[in-house]
C-alpha cells in the first residue's frame, strides 16, 4: 500500500507518496484558481503511476483541504507540518514555514508540537509579498535573491504589502538601483518572519515551503535570528509528507 499526502495550498499544491516508510514521489502543481480541478489533475498524475484508490490511503491538508473528495480524512496544517519537519530534519528545533498566504511557527520537541504562531492576516512576510515585489520588479524569485545579493542596504518601511508596492513604485521612480530594491524587499520579509518565529524560539530553525531552496534566504534568516536556519529540498514538500505519515498512522 502507498500512502499519499495532499497539501493544497493557496499558490501551489504538493503531494507526496510514502512506500515503506521512504518518500516514494512528489508532485508540485499551481493550485490555480479551481482547487478540486487541481486536486482531480493530482489523484490522475498518480493513477498514471498505478497510484489508486485501490492501493493507496490519502490524507489532505492546506488551504484546499476540503477540495479533496477522495482523500480519506483531511488534517491540519500544523499537525501535517510539524510531522514532515521531524521525518525530514528528526531534531529539536523551530520550523520556519513561509507560504503563499501565511507564514508559520511551529516549536517542536521529540517529534511534537509544543507551540505555534500563524500570520494569517496580512501578506506581509509571506510568499504573497515576494510575488508581488517581483512582479513589480520584472524578476523571478531566484533573480530577486540574485540581485539582493549584490545590493546595498536600504529600508522598506511599509508593513503593509499594497503600500509597500507604492514604495517600491517610489524607488523606481527616483532610479534607485534595482538590487538595492531587491535587497529591501528580501529584508522586508526577512525582518517580519523573524518578528514572528521569535514568539516560537528554538536553538535551531528549519525552513519549510517554496523558499526552501533560496540560499540567500536561508542565509538572512540565519543572519537575523543568529541560529542556523537549514532546508532540503523536500522541505517544500512538508506538509504533504507529513500527510502522508498521518495516512500510514491511520492505516496502522
Amino acid at each position: 500500500m502507498y500512502q499519499v499526502g495532499i497539501d493544497i495550498g493557496s499558490s501551489a499544491a504538493k503531494a507526496a507518496v510514502l512506500k515503506d516508510g521512504a518518500v516514494f514521489r512528489t508532485l508540485l502543481l499551481n493550485t490555480g484558481f479551481n482547487s478540486r480541478k487541481t486536486a482531480d489533475e493530482i489523484y490522475d498524475m498518480l493513477a498514471a503511476d498505478g497510484i489508486t484508490k485501490e492501493n493507496a490511503d490519502y490524507v489532505a491538508t492546506g488551504y484546499g483541504r476540503v477540495s479533496v473528495p477522495y482523500a480519506n480524512r483531511s488534517v491540519t496544517e500544523i499537525t501535517c507540518h510539524g510531522k514532515g519537519a521531524w521525518f525530514l530534519f528528526g531534531r529539536n528545533g523551530s520550523v520556519i514555514d513561509i507560504g503563499g498566504q501565511d507564514t508559520k511557527g511551529i516549536a517542536l520537541k521529540n517529534g511534537r508540537v509544543m507551540k505555534f504562531i500563524m500570520n494569517d492576516k496580512c501578506s506581509a512576510g509571506t510568499g504573497k509579498f515576494l510575488e508581488v515585489m517581483t512582479n513589480r520588479l520584472g524578476l523571478t524569485m531566484e533573480e530577486l535573491s540574485l540581485l539582493a545579493g549584490k545590493g546595498n542596504p536600504i529600508t522598506i518601511s511599509s508593513m503593509c504589502t499594497v503600500f509597500a508596492e507604492s514604495e517600491v513604485i517610489s524607488l523606481i521612480g527616483k532610479g534607485t538601483p534595482r538590487e538595492d530594491i531587491a535587497y529591501g524587499v528580501i529584508e522586508s520579509v526577512v525582518t517580519k518572519v523573524v518578528q514572528l518565529i521569535t514568539q516560537v524560539p528554538g536553538d535551531q530553525y528549519f525552513l519549510t515551503g517554496g523558499l526552501c531552496e533560496d540560499s540567500y534566504i536561508l542565509g538572512r534568516l540565519s543572519h537575523a535570528l543568529k541560529a542556523p536556519v537549514e532546508s532540503t529540498p523536500l522541505a517544500r514538500y512538508a506538509g504533504a509528507i507529513g500527510a502522508a505519515l498521518m495516512a500510514s498512522e491511520q492505516k496502522g
